[in-house]
């Protein structure tokens, strides 16, 4: 199973970050910083989500059912002349749905750290929403995943599994962001202090930006 950083890397998702960027005007190299922030978080919230039994059989009924992953079969229609209002609408209720009262805050980080503003940063992640579920109700269809158990190991396969303690604590430093900003310097602290290059999250992250 890949994981959301090498989908990033990868044809399918320079085609992603280029439509994205396409449909909102924000630049490219900005484009991909939110994203690379913005879909291991959104995955964080949903593993969250579906700690609970309710939760997991929500999120499995939407990736086998609206989000089967059949977005992914024409990206290059959805985004051919803008994407579809309908897309934007759906990732705006996902978005809402995962992150709740944290969207805003979420938003805020995400678009210090990107040099965008966070109106910017949610137009992007209303794009990406609907795709991000695309690919995990892909997997789950190829997997044949049905349990709560399946979910939880999925989204934990795909955000790296048992990695570094500075990575996850840096998902839930973000999630847990109120608006007020005072979260961003201390995840710039975690990610421009103390993290070595290298693989996973923490070092991508530390990668794009020049440290």
């Amino acid at each position: 199973m890949k994981g959301i950083l090498d989908l990033l890397n990868s044809d399918m998702g320079k085609s992603i970050i280029n439509g994205v960027s396409g449909t909102t005007g924000a630049e490219q190299s900005k484009t991909s910083s939110v994203l690379t922030m913005a879909l291991p978080v959104l995955m964080k919230a949903m593993e969250r989500n579906a700690a609970t039994p309710e939760g997991a059989q929500g999120l499995m009924r939407a990736l086998t059912s609206k989000h089967d992953g059949s977005i992914l079969d024409n990206l290059s229609g959805l985004f051919d002349g803008g994407v579809d209002s309908d897309v934007k609408t759906d990732g705006s209720k996902i978005l809402n749905h995962v992150l709740g009262s944290k969207q805003q805050g979420v938003q805020q980080v995400i678009g210090q750290k990107a040099g965008l503003d966070a109106n910017t940063v949610a137009s992007i992640m209303e794009v990406a929403a609907p795709i991000l579920m695309g690919v995990l109700g892909k997997e789950a269809r190829q997997n044949n995943l049905s349990s709560q158990n399946d979910i939880s190991n999925l989204l934990g396969g795909m955000l790296g599994g048992s990695s570094a303690a500075q990575e996850q604590s840096f998902l839930e430093q973000v999630l847990d962001a109120d608006g007020d900003g005072s979260v961003v310097d201390d995840v710039a602290g975690m990610l421009l202090g103390g993290s070595k290059k290298g693989g996973g999250l923490g070092g991508m992250l530390g990668g794009l930006f020049g440290k």
